[in-house]
């Protein structure tokens, strides 16, 4: 295993004032790389830019290798914030398994990799902005890193201001979206069908309890890609996801996406969590709407596939908690798909780091399955592709060890004229090929749909 590194070395000087807000578009592309981005319904919008520190690591240690670097990072730093949400806090994620970045286009990628922003960003969900210089190591000197932020702060109050009266949509209209020249999909129909099939057998075989199968779309862009553009349009069409942007070294690519599922957030003692399985369409009308989710609530395939992911993760929690409770079953109302939801929430018995939970959780079998290695061998057997960080864990650690965390679904990875798309479905022994190739076809639109060219975009753009 490589072990967690940090390019600098403690201590930590990091310094922040209040701002008035930029607009993101030019806040995003006045920081530089290696950029982040991470939003929430309950989280503050945070956008980094360079590194103070970078933290990676391998292997199947790699959760373990991250949280010892991250205490060490933290330790005894020098901190104003003056807010408690643009306190320091390492961004980034995790491989889906140990190797899964071999292969294109997750070269660039560790598997694990966290950067503590050199510039950073906030903007508080309740108001707000504020701007942040950290500083490690060497240059974690208080009077350079208070003589940076002023610099920042000046340029930072050059920019274009957020106006209130130019909505996102309005102002991402001005970057089109980029169109696509030519796509490939890594598994054809009929391997699809074969692979369902086998993967069924296993499952009433006794072999496996379910598996979740997931598929890649390469596209070729007939445009340059819109980075922020894409994350505003984002950010208006799923404002009750989690949100992320995340460049490796040199920037050329990003992973991002905009997911529903929260795999763990920890706030002192209190988990919260969800499961998130079983998936239908949205419909053309209210009444299409209300039957649709109707059927899915009623669908015993889906809520087969549904409990059985709430009562893994039901399981999981139990070795940590004093307590653990859910929520009642319900249909979460996505732009484009709908899916059963139960929301689960738990109070620890013990102080943990919000990594214990993340390795302890992952990968759920909403987007793994059961028995966990079972699954994952067939994963590996039958995807003809990496999943990189693909249906992984993403999100923040801070210095107490809370933090939250994503998985990292409806999500894509892009560079300046192509972009991977990844999506998958849970085979349970009645799962039929056809309909679930349909369901990935469902869960590619969040991100295709801000790829594909609009109605009104010149064909030859």
């Amino acid at each position: 295993m490589e072990q967690a590194r940090s390019r600098s070395s403690p201590p930590l000087v990091s310094r922040t004032t209040e701002i008035d807000e930029p607009a993101f578009a030019a806040a995003f592309d006045a920081l530089s790389s290696p950029r982040t981005t991470w939003s929430a319904p309950d989280d503050a919008l945070v956008l980094g830019g360079g590194a103070a520190a970078t933290l990676t690591a391998s292997g199947t240690d790699r959760f373990a290798a991250i949280r010892e670097a991250t205490t060490e990072l933290f330790e005894a730093g020098d901190v104003h914030a003056g807010t408690e949400a643009a306190r320091p806090r390492v961004f980034g994620g995790f491989a889906f398994h140990e190797g899964a970045c071999d292969g294109d286009p997750w070269k660039p990628f560790s598997e694990a990799r966290f950067v503590l922003p050199r510039v950073q960003l906030t903007v508080a969900d309740d108001g707000g902005a504020w701007l942040t210089v950290n500083a490690v190591g060497d240059d974690a000197d208080v009077s350079a890193v208070e003589d940076r932020l002023a610099r920042e702060v000046d340029r930072f109050a050059a920019l274009d201001a957020a106006d209130p009266a130019d909505p996102p949509t309005d102002r991402a209209a001005r970057s089109p979206r980029p169109g696509i020249r030519e796509s490939r999909r890594t598994t054809s129909r009929a391997a699809w069908r074969e692979s369902v099939a086998a993967a069924v057998d296993r499952i009433r075989d006794g072999d496996l309890r379910k598996v979740v199968l997931a598929q890649a779309l390469e596209a070729d862009l007939a445009a340059d890609f819109p980075r922020a553009a894409t994350l505003e349009r984002l950010a208006e069409k799923y404002p009750d996801c989690h949100r992320y942007w995340f460049e490796p070294a040199g920037g050329e690519s990003a992973f991002f996406g905009a997911t529903p599922e929260r795999l763990v957030s920890l706030r002192g003692r209190t988990v919260e969590t969800d499961a998130l399985a079983g998936t239908t369409g949205r419909g053309e009308t209210p009444a299409e709407d209300e039957w649709l989710a109707q059927e899915l609530l009623d669908d015993e395939k889906n809520v087969h596939e549904h409990e059985l992911v709430a009562e893994t993760v039901r399981d999981q929690l139990e070795p940590f908690a004093a307590s653990v409770s859910a929520g009642e079953r319900r249909v979460r109302r996505l732009a484009t798909v709908q899916h059963l939801h139960t929301p689960i929430t738990a109070e620890l018995d013990a102080d943990r780091h919000v990594l214990d939970l993340v390795e302890a959780l992952h990968p759920t079998p909403a987007v793994g399955g059961l028995p966990p290695d079972r699954a994952l061998e067939t994963i590996r057997e039958t995807e003809p592709f990496d999943r990189g960080w693909y249906a992984a864990p993403v999100g923040w650690i801070d210095a107490a060890g809370n933090g939250a965390f994503a998985v990292a679904i409806r999500s894509a990875v892009a560079s300046r004229r192509r972009a991977t798309l990844f999506a998958g479905v849970g085979i349970v022994s009645d799962s039929d090929p056809d309909r679930e190739w349909d369901e990935v076809q469902l869960k590619y639109r969040p991100i295709l749909d801000e790829l594909e060219a609009d109605a009104s975009d010149s064909p030859d753009r």
